[in-house]
């Protein structure tokens, strides 16, 4: 039997777009062209703050083939916001509208002060060039700490903190003065880019009606359609949004992007169809990156290794624009806070414009920014008592029953501790720890561990609500259409196989649409928060089962039998009595509903659900790793991730999803910073050339386990898995490194030359 015929939940089979993207088939939105299609070209800010004084385009409106230049004159004087978050009732907890279509007052380096349009993409970049802007410079904030200096230039008007928060639970300065011991540390994490292999694009059109139609590469289609028509002042139904295959997004895609301009420029130039592309060096000034924190990190440890409470205080840089904004910062705190439930926890976090570029959402949502201080101080203070980091977070991690101090819920599946175990063993920790404890010379080893937690989805803070729609053809196949969208993570493959196993079919008889359309596809936020598997499968189970109870009582009535007689296994229709004695197939079913002069009708069956619970996952990563001292060298040698995401749907796919989220920690671990000149602020490596990624050259075997709790809450009983496995990565590699060369390195990513820096500091490099 073909492994698409067997394969439900909890068993691998082949992803369901896999032929398609590998011979080139599958549709992407630059694959999608249109007869008159024009291009537009941004004009953008040489500087990262200040005015356009005077701006002239007359030079570029002259040039053959242009079609209009618009300015900051031109559009709307609407602020909107970018961030894609499910819209709130309440005001005061919607995202801040800070944005414009173009902007005379210039943010960051990059930012854009008009758009050229054009026949051909070539003349749309010719005529960019030609028009002329006289700028004023002003003084260029690149530090959350100078934003909030008394003397700082405001970059908006209400000012340069965007917005403060905090979290005590069981008074956590208290129980770390009553620790035994007291441990304290200053952290820095970097700004990244998301690297996508697709670029951010978009183009748009205008229908008879007045109608916008917008084909975007976007992780949330529907959030698209409400925002367009805010930013232009339209109705919310007047925009639609299709989404084709994406080439990963990994949050960038999560916000807004150039979907608004290209709907007011198809609609100020008579409906004709405009594309707005971003080059690559584009995506790295203007699209979206991760916020850089700063933090500083509190711990109280009494002597046997037991945590009494932990405190973070954090200062996050967004960059010019809100965006996701302070939802960042605060998130992180919220994520980690069912890591360690029994001690005390503490949290303050302010979020600061500055003139970076965006930060916006990015896979892990502010926890692997706050994990990283953490893990390396509970590191530190293990190391400084002459315990066993595997033993202490085995003493003071979750377990099944434990009470999140912030929120209260109780913690029904945590898989933790068996993580813990299950990676000790396999990683043979004890043995390696020994071996490489007495190391030195140049060339030292060292084995480091971290844990995380993280959530399923966005609830209570947003709305999770996803809807599903299945229809039985003619042939027997069914055709499923959701608003939870595939960006590259397997999110259809998944829905396949749990309608597949929900209504009794092979799941190469079940189809999900993959092209999202916001006219007639139902309602989901979107991709984010890995929420998708957890959030959808809820509605995806009620559509399934409603559909299989309508094709079992049409059955009944084609058989002259009971419907608690009948059942569906391998999309035939059987007696329960006598399971392998097939009544009629499942396409006889959809052949007699669609035809038979009498009885019957298409059979379909849709469902909405509101999710209100939000378990979480965990995990944790175990390194091995050489640093060479003189080169300033981190090489590493093996890596292994264990998790509980509950119950694994597909081991292959989520084995995929380990690997790449590990391969995206390792790269902010040790390879990936946009530099940013703190005085001019401009980007000095906005390029996959300067801007350093791992390759497979760079990258160890990647090894990944699961322990498989049973989520009592969720639909199918797993749990989230796409972003976490990136979290614990760069405090493991850091842990390692302290293990081998005694120095404890606070500032990522662990360059060559932050090495070096560190490791003269230390005294290992004499000179």
């Amino acid at each position: 039997m073909d492994e698409l015929e067997a394969a439900v939940t909890g068993e691998s089979c082949m992803r369901v777009d896999a032929i398609a993207k590998v011979t080139g088939r599958a549709r992407y939105t630059d694959d999608y062209v249109m007869a008159g299609m024009c291009y537009a070209k941004y004009v953008r800010s040489p500087i990262a703050h200040g005015y356009a004084q005077t701006i002239d385009s007359t030079a570029a409106r002259a040039l053959p083939g242009v079609l209009a230049v618009f300015t900051w004159e031109d559009v709307p004087d609407t602020p909107f916001a970018t961030a894609g978050h499910a819209w709130s009732l309440d005001p005061n907890k919607r995202d801040l509208a800070d944005r414009l279509l173009l902007h005379r007052h210039v943010r960051h380096h990059g930012d854009a002060v008009a758009i050229v349009v054009a026949r051909d993409e070539l003349t749309a970049e010719k005529a960019a060039h030609l028009v002329h802007v006289e700028w004023q410079s002003l003084p260029v904030i690149t530090s959350p700490e100078a934003a909030l200096a008394e003397d700082a230039i405001a970059l908006h008007e209400d000012g340069n903190l965007l917005k403060s928060s905090e979290i005590m639970a069981n008074d956590p300065l208290g129980a770390i003065s009553g620790a035994d011991h007291q441990f304290s540390s200053h952290f820095q994490t970097a700004v990244v880019q998301h690297c996508h292999m697709e670029g951010v694009t978009s183009f748009a059109w205008m229908e008879e009606d007045k109608r916008i139609t917008i084909v975007s590469s976007t992780q949330i289609p529907h959030i698209v359609r409400r925002i367009t028509a805010q930013a232009l002042g339209m109705s919310w139904s007047s925009i639609r949004v299709i989404k084709p295959y994406i080439g990963g997004g990994f949050g960038n895609k999560q916000d807004v992007l150039e979907e608004p301009m290209a709907a007011f420029l198809t609609s100020r130039l008579g409906g004709i169809p405009v594309k707005v592309s971003l080059s690559r060096e584009e995506c790295f000034m203007a699209s979206r990156t991760r916020h850089a924190f700063t933090i500083d990190a509190q711990l109280g440890m009494d002597k046997d290794g037991t945590l009494k409470g932990y405190h973070l205080d954090v200062l996050s840089n967004t960059g010019a624009y809100a965006s996701h904004g302070h939802s960042i910062a605060a998130a992180g705190g919220n994520k980690i806070s069912y890591l360690y439930p029994r001690s005390a926890f503490g949290y303050h976090a302010r979020t600061c414009y500055t003139n970076f570029p965006s930060a916006g959402a990015m896979r892990g949502y502010g926890a692997p920014q706050v994990i990283f201080p953490l893990e390396s101080l509970m590191d530190d203070a293990a190391a400084a008592l002459n315990l066993d980091p595997v033993d202490v977070r085995l003493r003071n991690v979750a377990q099944e029953g434990d009470v999140n101090p912030v929120n209260h819920k109780t913690i029904y599946s945590a898989g933790l501790p068996e993580c813990l175990r299950k990676g000790r063993e396999l990683f043979e920790w004890d043995k390696r720890r020994a071996e490489y404890a007495s190391d030195q010379g140049n060339l030292r080893r060292g084995v480091g561990v971290a844990c995380f937690s993280y959530g399923s989805n966005t609830w209570p803070v947003g709305v999770e609500i996803s809807g599903a729609r299945a229809l039985l053809n003619q042939d027997g196949c069914i055709h499923v259409q959701c608003g939870a969208t595939e960006i590259g993570q397997g999110a259809d493959t998944v829905f396949t196989q749990m309608v597949a196993e929900t209504i009794g079919m092979p799941v190469n008889m079940v189809h999900v649409i993959s092209t999202q359309d916001t006219d007639v596809t139902p309602f989901d936020p979107g991709a984010f928060g890995s929420r998708q598997s957890y959030v959808a499968a809820p509605a995806l189970r009620e559509a399934a089962q409603q559909l299989r109870e309508k094709i079992i009582l049409h059955a009944a009535e084609m058989l002259h039998q009971s419907a608690m007689n009948l059942t569906i296994r391998h999309g035939m229709v059987e007696m329960t009595t006598r399971p392998g004695l097939t009544m009629v197939s499942v396409a006889d079913v959809a052949m007699d509903a669609f035809y038979h002069p009498d009885r019957g009708n298409q059979l379909s069956a849709e469902a909405s659900v509101k999710t209100r619970t939000n378990p979480p996952t965990f995990g944790c990563s175990f390194v091995d790793l050489t640093v060479d001292i003189a080169l300033c060298k981190i090489t590493i040698n093996r890596i292994l991730n264990v998790q509980d995401s509950g119950r694994i749907l597909n081991p292959q796919l989520a084995a995929g999803q380990m690997h790449g989220g590990m391969g995206m920690g390792i790269g902010s671990a040790i390879f990936e910073e946009m530099i940013i000149d703190e005085t001019s602020g401009l980007i000095r490596n906005p390029n996959l050339l300067d801007y350093k990624m791992p390759t497979m050259m760079d990258l160890p075997d990647l090894e990944c386990a699961f322990v498989e709790s049973r989520e009592p809450q969720s639909a199918y009983g797993h749990k989230s898995l796409g972003e976490p496995p990136l979290i614990p990565i760069a405090p493991a590699i850091r842990n390692a490194v302290r293990m081998a060369t005694g120095v404890g390195i606070n500032t990522l990513p662990l360059t060559p030359k932050r090495l070096f820096i560190e490791f003269r500091r230390a005294g290992l490099i004499k000179g």
